[in-house]
């Protein structure tokens, strides 16, 4: 029977206990919202909910085709030019996803003859783009740059290393400095999703490669979704101009995608104005992670120190960590659940958003449900 191997993959899902279900949401949910990637709580903020509106009433439901056919609108080029400034590089490039963004930043900056270094704590973006390279890919030690260092001094021609400035499992940031200083020293570029950076680290939230002193550079290209500090849907590349020049011609999911849809560029240019005008939101989801860290452990609970907005909470199982993420819901609470294989250590855990809008009140109520619910 055609697909019949999927009925065996089915059940061995089952059984491992790593089925996954979809769980369509109300508009109007009544549990607190620990799950989501929206760390500044700007996606319904009135005026980014407006910058949508006012997006889709000027240009309409769709950007109407490829960007280099009629997918670019003016909203797109003056998103571009405001993202490049606020997170202080030289050019930046919209996509219609930030997965889209790490797939053509890799693929068209690792041609055939080139060695891709890429960190074992990657997101699937990131891997997938690696994949998709014509160059040799070489998985090294998880945030570690000697182990960089030593993968780029044995190849002779172009490099590039590649690593996420946030890993999205545990929240631990990368060394960028010395991710930076091994790839100068042998000539190499260095390409970083800070999807978890961008509105959470850096002065005023304008990143973690801004943070690290790395924006700007001529080595140097950031991916970032708008996702999630800022609350819409999309990705951009950030980085020199000719690199980015570059991607328009290169790049497969820039060149034969749609364009990003004009609602999502209105709502994420009105939350990066909004981020500009009050940038002690960064700090505030910055102080929510280090208060729930501080909250989980002190209840006995295997919570991970931070470095940005994410708060994994370590489960004894797969089964476990869904029987608990199932038992928070039930208790009003909407926490993450991630299994293998989406955690490379096989580890499974609970991860929480340290969203920078919630109240004192509600960091205390998510911990005490996590607490009386552990399996």
């Amino acid at each position: 029977m055609a697909f019949g191997w999927i009925d065996e993959q089915d059940r061995a899902r089952r059984e491992a206990g790593l089925a996954r279900v979809l769980r369509p949401r109300q508009a109007a949910s009544p549990l607190l919202d620990l799950a989501s990637n929206d760390y500044l709580g700007l996606a319904r903020h009135p005026e980014v909910v407006e910058g949508a509106a006012s997006a889709a009433r000027t240009w309409g439901g769709g950007a109407t085709g490829s960007r280099l056919v009629t997918g670019t609108t003016a909203l797109h080029a003056e998103l571009e030019r405001e993202l490049a400034d606020f997170c202080g590089f030289e050019a930046a490039l919209v996509f219609s996803s930030g997965y889209a963004a790490n797939l053509a930043a890799v693929t068209a900056l690792a041609p055939h003859g080139s060695l891709v270094v890429s960190d074992a704590g990657n997101h699937a973006s990131l891997i997938d783009g690696c994949r998709l390279a014509r160059g040799t890919t070489q998985v090294v030690g998880h945030a570690d740059p000697d182990a960089v260092r030593k993968a780029l001094a044995a190849h002779g021609g172009p490099a590039v290393a590649v690593s996420d400035t946030v890993f999205s499992v545990d929240g631990d940031a990368a060394p960028l400095a010395g991710l930076a200083e091994a790839c100068r020293a042998h000539g190499a570029g260095l390409i970083v999703d800070d999807a978890h950076g961008l509105g959470v680290l850096g002065d005023g939230g304008r990143g973690a490669v801004r943070g690290a002193g790395l924006a700007g550079r001529e080595d140097v290209v950031a991916t970032v979704t708008l996702s999630k500090s800022l609350g819409a849907q999309g990705g951009a590349v950030l980085g020199p101009a000719r690199v980015i020049a570059h991607l328009v011609n290169a790049a497969r999911t820039f060149i034969f995608d749609t364009g990003l849809a004009p609602a999502a560029v209105g709502a994420a240019l009105a939350a990066l104005r909004l981020l500009g005008r009050e940038p002690e939101r960064a700090a505030r989801a910055r102080a929510v992670a280090a208060t729930l860290h501080e909250r989980l452990t002190a209840a006995g609970l295997d919570a991970v120190r931070p470095d940005a907005a994410v708060v994994s909470v370590r489960a004894p199982s797969p089964e476990g960590a869904v029987r608990w993420a199932a038992d928070c819901r039930a208790a009003g609470l909407s926490v993450g659940c991630f299994r293998p294989p989406s955690v490379p250590d096989g580890i499974s855990r609970l991860r929480l958003t340290a969203r920078g809008d919630l109240s004192g009140e509600q960091i205390e109520r998510a911990v005490r449900v996590i607490g009386d619910t552990r399996p």
